[in-house]
């Protein structure tokens, strides 16, 4: 298949994903949709109707001509050679529907072929996207593979996982070339002068997926005397996220286990705010550090720069991303910085 081949497909792609999550497709479900979330639901509790529409929309609007085109256009796909086609396998991790589906999309629009080992949360979403995106692009057939069995016949490898998971990757992918992905975090680092608005957008960075993902800020840096009632104002919006029993019963048991150990908490009844040097959170917590200079925060991210997926923040100096805008990554925003479609073309040039 030709590049342009490849960017018309994953185009029709993402018009067929905005059908899909449109309002009234999510009202009227037809039968073979409707079976497809009701699995996915069933394989992960955290698969929520609104969290897999909010991942199916957000591709929708992403996969776009344009997008793809800009996406391709700093690659020398002049180099890349067809008869070099290498086999890539991505190891999927499955915290959030669809989280493999840029590296997956990334082998594809390379013109290489994709071996993909899904994980056991999230084994339905991505083989029904594939056979989509084959429905449109029948040569697509022989560049899309599934296995639940042990990976074999593979060039190069993908391969996501939490950090005591990383080092058996590196360990066992280690003679072939690889990205290995561990965990990381995102933060927002506050001044005390954000708006509403600001802070109303960071609470979506927070909670959508329920916080579970990558790209969810799972910790606040705060400058001395920070007034936490401005943000607790803001993020009430997502109240009715405690509804939720299995949100609900991380927060019953995360709260008690503090309480417990007698430590300060600031709660607002659906969200638990913890002063604590570290970055992962439990689910329902998000912890907070105070700084008291623009140099010492910057010190901070600098030292910590290999946790951190995402910082947020409007604050000069920071190269921050938008409030509200972490779950909606360009193309182009690579996960831990790694150029993967450079990676990926780098495999077939002869």
């Amino acid at each position: 298949m030709e590049l342009k081949q490849r960017i018309n497909a994953l185009t029709r792609l993402g018009n067929i994903l905005g059908e899909l999550s449109n309002d009234r497709a999510f009202h009227n479900l037809d039968l073979e949709f409707e079976s497809i979330l009701t699995k996915a639901q069933a394989e992960n509790g955290w698969f929520t109707l609104e969290n897999i529409k909010f991942a199916l929309q957000n591709w929708s609007k992403t996969l776009t001509e344009e997008n793809l085109t800009r996406w391709v256009s700093k690659y020398d796909f002049k180099s890349f050679s067809s008869e070099n086609v290498k086999t890539v396998a991505i190891v999927m991790a499955g915290n959030v529907p669809l989280v493999g589906f840029h590296d997956f999309i990334s082998v594809l629009i390379t013109g290489n072929k994709v071996l993909t080992k899904l994980s056991s949360n999230d084994r339905v979403l991505l083989p029904f996207l594939s056979g989509k995106l084959i429905a449109t692009e029948p040569d697509f057939e022989n560049y899309i593979q599934f296995t639940e069995g042990k990976l074999k016949d593979f060039d190069a490898v993908i391969a996501t996982g939490s950090d005591n998971t990383s080092r058996y990757f590196d360990f066992y992918f280690q003679k072939y070339p690889h990205i290995i992905r561990r965990n990381r975090n995102s933060v927002a680092v506050l001044t005390g002068n954000e708006t509403e608005k600001e802070l109303a957008l960071l609470s979506d960075d927070i909670f959508r997926y329920f916080g579970l993902g990558c790209r969810n800020v799972s910790k606040l840096y705060v400058p001395q005397n920070y007034n936490f009632d401005k943000f607790f104002n803001a993020v009430y919006s997502w109240k009715e996220i405690i509804n939720n029993h299995k949100y609900i019963n991380n927060y019953d048991y995360n709260k008690a286990v503090y309480l417990m150990d007698s430590l300060p908490l600031l709660d607002n009844e659906f969200l638990l705010l913890k002063e604590d040097s570290a970055f992962s959170s439990p689910i329902a917590v998000v912890f907070y550090e105070k700084y008291n200079s623009d140099s010492d925060v910057l010190e901070l991210l600098k030292e910590h720069s290999e946790n951190l997926q995402c910082i947020v923040s409007n604050k000069p100096g920071i190269n921050g991303i938008p409030f509200g805008k972490t779950q909606n990554p360009e193309l182009w925003d690579y996960a831990d910085g790694v150029d993967t479609v450079e990676f990926l073309l780098s495999l077939t040039r002869g």
